[in-house]
């Protein structure tokens, strides 16, 4: 692909991204952490996907603060490639201060991402998911990040979201000066993780969107809220960031059970897992890189 192309794919992505947040219906999100699951996400009918830092970590066996920006948008290089979806990063937070924000947005901008979202944490970071511990920044230097990132991206509908860990680290009214504050910064979207309806309508009525949310496993219902519910509130990009790879862990977890036991599959007959096989040609369309391979590998007969 060449850098004109490559870039017009980008800018294609972040303004469709930005439409679509407009619209009255919210944008679903789900986590894609490679080029497989984010076609099957789209062959379902998802229009946008989100490259998780929780769930990334769990998948490299490491805690999410060890990854790296470049690693992320290696990552976000593959996915990008295969699907022609908005992809929203978890940037964390941000890996670096202020100053490192040019560097961390010009490498995601490049790797084709229509958003990044950074978070108001210490580096290195604590996930709550991990122990239910967080050590949150001053807002000034939140603050201070949003803006540097606001002024390094070079494609004004890249979407800088702001996200804050103050319902539950600090207080619920922190967590409103703080989204107020990062959108007087620049942010486009603000990210906050209300724990109920309540929580999600107090939000909503006291802070200017759009609003991003973590639906946490099995989407929106534990929130007790539909989907128009929330974007009535003002929440209007709803991620769901782990409930994939949670369901392929189990589903890895009983296969490799079932092969230990005499190296024999046994709990499911072998047309099934052929028909899995199959999904997968017909996911990858691998008649069509098979076509390739037929023009330019195999020599004519002689």
């Amino acid at each position: 692909m060449s850098l004109a192309k490559g870039l017009a794919v980008v800018i294609h992505h972040t303004t469709r991204l930005k439409q679509m947040i407009a619209e009255d219906a919210p944008v679903v999100a789900p986590l894609a952490l490679n080029p497989l699951m984010a076609m099957l996400a789209r062959n379902a009918g998802f229009k946008a996907l989100y490259l998780g830092g929780g769930a990334t970590g769990y998948q490299k066996t490491c805690l999410e603060a060890n990854l790296t920006v470049t690693e992320m948008a290696t990552a976000g290089t593959e996915i990008v490639s295969a699907v022609d979806l908005p992809l929203i990063l978890d940037g964390a937070a941000g890996w670096g201060d202020p100053m490192h924000m040019h560097r961390t947005i010009s490498l995601t901008e490049a790797a084709g991402f229509a958003a990044i979202e950074i978070e108001d944490q210490w580096l290195p970071k604590r996930a709550h998911h991990h122990v239910g511990v967080e050590h949150m920044v001053e807002k000034e230097l939140m603050e201070a990040k949003v803006r540097e990132a606001v002024s390094a991206r070079r494609d004004p509908d890249f979407q800088i979201i702001a996200r804050t860990n103050g319902v539950r680290a600090s207080s619920m009214d922190d967590a409103v000066d703080r989204l107020t504050a990062y959108k007087a910064a620049g942010a486009d979207i603000l990210l906050a993780s209300p724990r109920n309806a309540e929580e999600a309508r107090h939000i909503g009525e006291r802070v200017e969107g759009p609003l991003m949310m973590l639906a946490g496993n099995g989407g929106v219902a534990g929130i007790g809220m539909t989907l128009d519910d929330l974007s009535s509130c003002g929440w209007k990009l709803i991620i769901d960031p782990v409930s994939p790879l949670l369901a392929a862990v189990e589903a890895w977890q009983a296969v490799y059970a079932d092969l230990a036991d005499g190296f024999a599959i046994t709990s499911r007959p072998h047309m099934e897992l052929r028909a899995f096989q199959n999904t997968i040609h017909e996911t990858i369309d691998i008649e069509k890189l098979l076509d390739i391979e037929r023009r330019t590998t195999e020599k004519p007969d002689a």
